[in-house]
């Protein structure tokens, strides 16, 4: 019951889309009719601008942190907190408030691993894969290809951790299914990456 319950909760705060709610409030109206389509930040900054789009930002990461944190640390099973953090990447994509159409689940997957790594003191393994994200947008200015790598660097973390024993082996299914379901999200970014024709920061898709 308690996994059940943590799953539940991790779709449900996954389904709050902040990206709509802030956009509403602001005045913007249903963000997804701008740019991507899109929830999460990245469009959310063409559609709202910095300021609200950081709002959305850590929205989005607080979602991923609070079922892991519940699972793993209230109730002490790391099932719980990794299928709860994987239902917040499942909601952040697909709401249930919001006719399933939500983000690609970038922010809400990060608020999940980097919390799984602190909760298992292996925090400083954040680094690394924050001075890849830094360096990607710094030098190419591609928000599709800072997240691709990103995510894919995160899930080589934790499957090193794993073989390690630095964290329990359920963290190993929700790095590979939450890298798995971002990376799909992003195949027509891919395409238009290799293509040359995907826009940079802050424009178009």
């Amino acid at each position: 019951m308690e996994l059940i319950l943590v799953i539940g909760i991790g779709y449900f705060v996954g389904s709050i889309t902040s990206g709509l709610i802030i956009g509403r409030i602001v005045g913007v109206g249903d963000i997804r009719k701008y740019g991507s389509g899109k929830t999460g930040f990245t469009n959310s900054l063409r559609a709202l601008g910095l300021k609200w789009s950081l709002f959305v930002l850590i929205s989005d990461i607080l979602k991923g942190i609070v079922p892991v944190l519940i699972g793993s640390t209230f109730i002490g099973n790391d099932w719980a907190g990794a299928l709860g953090g994987l239902a917040a990447v499942v909601g952040h994509n697909w709401p249930i408030f919001s006719n399933f159409r939500g983000g690609r689940g970038v922010a809400t997957s990060f608020g999940s691993f980097m919390t799984i790594l602190v909760i298992n003191t292996q925090w400083v393994m954040v680094i690394p894969i924050a001075i890849l994200c830094i360096f990607v947008i710094g030098v190419f200015r591609y928000v599709s290809l800072m997240s691709v790598l990103g995510v894919f660097a995160g899930f080589l973390v934790i499957c090193i951790l794993v073989v390690q024993n630095a964290i329990p082996d359920s963290y190993f299914v929700f790095g590979l299914i939450s890298m798995l379901i971002i990376e799909i999200k992003h195949i027509g970014n891919m395409k238009r990456l290799f293509l040359g024709v995907e826009p940079k920061i802050g424009k178009g898709r």
